[in-house]
């Protein structure tokens, strides 16, 4: 079982890729379009969610980036899936859309072209397909030193089967009540319907393959507004 590491500094800033900056500034829009839909007000998101409206409201107008376990939280109660925060075009589109008609149809996708959300403290998701996949999401993700998904007095759940392959640096994960240490060539898997955690142990960036089956198969009733 791993100790705990101290939250530290970010004495190594993310460098996104190119394309980071567009995909993450447009996170806002699509969480607004897809709240609208579902006819939820801004004040009724934040209390399903467990934080301020005005977060809400900031995280939509692009003013904030919101923490792993924050978008997670929203995009659960607006029915999204990872992919769905990844589209270009305007949010709401039904995932079985033809990826040509919304992403890059190449089948190869080279660094610095492959599309990247970067949210807050340091966490990254790098899509690795082409376009959305209703049955997986492969992604490169990255945690910066002191980088955490959620706080330690909390933890995150949504549907699916995460798998996990460790490339550099060590990552902290607790699941339930167990908690592991990650080191490069480390892999990992487990039902992301446990609640977990994950963050950064030292002061090396972790960077891992991540995959997770399932995604939209959550079986949990979710409130509406």
């Amino acid at each position: 079982m791993a100790p705990k590491p101290r939250k530290n500094d970010h004495d190594a800033p993310h460098r996104p890729a190119v394309s980071a900056q567009k995909v993450s500034s447009g996170l806002g829009e699509r969480l607004r379009i897809a709240r609208e839909k579902k006819g939820m007000t801004v004040r009724g998101l934040a209390r399903y969610v467990g934080v301020s409206p005005s977060l809400v409201s900031q995280i939509e107008r692009g003013r904030v980036m919101p923490s792993v376990g924050t978008l997670y939280n929203i995009a659960n109660q607006l029915g999204l899936v990872v992919d769905d925060l990844f589209r270009s075009g305007t949010a709401g589109k039904g995932r079985d859309t033809p990826s040509h008609l919304v992403d890059n149809p190449d089948l190869v996708q080279h660094p610095g072209g492959r599309k990247i959300i970067s949210l807050a403290d340091g966490v990254s998701w790098e899509r690795l397909t082409p376009g959305p996949d209703r049955e997986v999401e492969f992604l490169l993700v990255a945690y910066e030193a002191g980088a955490e998904s959620c706080p330690d007095n909390a933890l995150v759940r949504h549907g699916g089967k995460e798998y996990a392959y460790l490339l550099s640096g060590r990552l902290g994960i607790k699941i339930g009540f167990e908690e592991f240490e990650l080191s490069a060539g480390d892999s990992i898997s487990f039902d992301a319907q446990m609640p977990h955690r994950l963050w950064t142990i030292g002061r090396e960036r972790a960077v891992a393959l991540w995959v997770v089956l399932n995604r939209h198969g959550d079986n949990r009733v979710l409130p509406s507004s």
